[in-house]
């Protein structure tokens, strides 16, 4: 049986984002899983993703962590609630910051896999870190601030018609 990713457990309504909703026909449908304490994706660029000849431009690479990163706070704050996959909501996160270090060119042609590590969780803030690597070959690195969106920010934000 295969394994269901973070992103597969997002309600409907948060399911829609162009890097990672499986409901955005559009989009790159990103996938992160668990593996051990860390979160992981694999993203293989398209040959339009080019930035420079041979290698992605960095749009695709930052937001890839962008996707990644607020699954993987998802996922850390869910497992440090005690709660569980398929049982309890999934709480949602939102990037209230994001920094990359480019540090060497992603190769086109290569997979992107894109490692996430807890640093911190205090209420509704997640801090992860992020390695991106191609062949074993760090090309980024990235710090991620997640902020948990509000269980009532649908009712708030798009009040249901009169």
């Amino acid at each position: 049986m295969e394994q269901k990713s973070i992103q597969d457990y997002y309600d409907d309504d948060f399911a829609i984002c162009y890097g990672c909703g499986r409901l955005n026909k559009h989009g790159h449908h990103l996938k992160s899983y668990w593996d051990g304490d860390e979160v992981v994706c694999h993203v293989r660029p398209k040959p339009y993703h080019t930035g420079a000849q041979n290698f992605v431009y960095g749009g695709l690479v930052a937001s890839s962590m962008d996707c990644h990163g607020t699954g993987a706070a998802a996922a850390f704050k869910h497992k440090h609630d005690r709660k569980e996959l398929g049982v309890d909501k999934l709480a949602r996160f939102v990037t209230a910051s994001l920094q990359v270090d480019f540090l060497a060119p992603v190769p086109i042609d290569g997979v992107m896999e894109i490692r996430a590590r807890l640093e911190e969780i205090k209420g509704r803030k997640v801090i992860v870190a992020m390695t991106l690597t191609v062949n074993n070959m760090v090309c980024a690195k990235g710090r991620m601030v997640a902020v948990q969106i509000p269980d009532d920010y649908l009712e708030k934000y798009n009040p249901p018609e009169k």
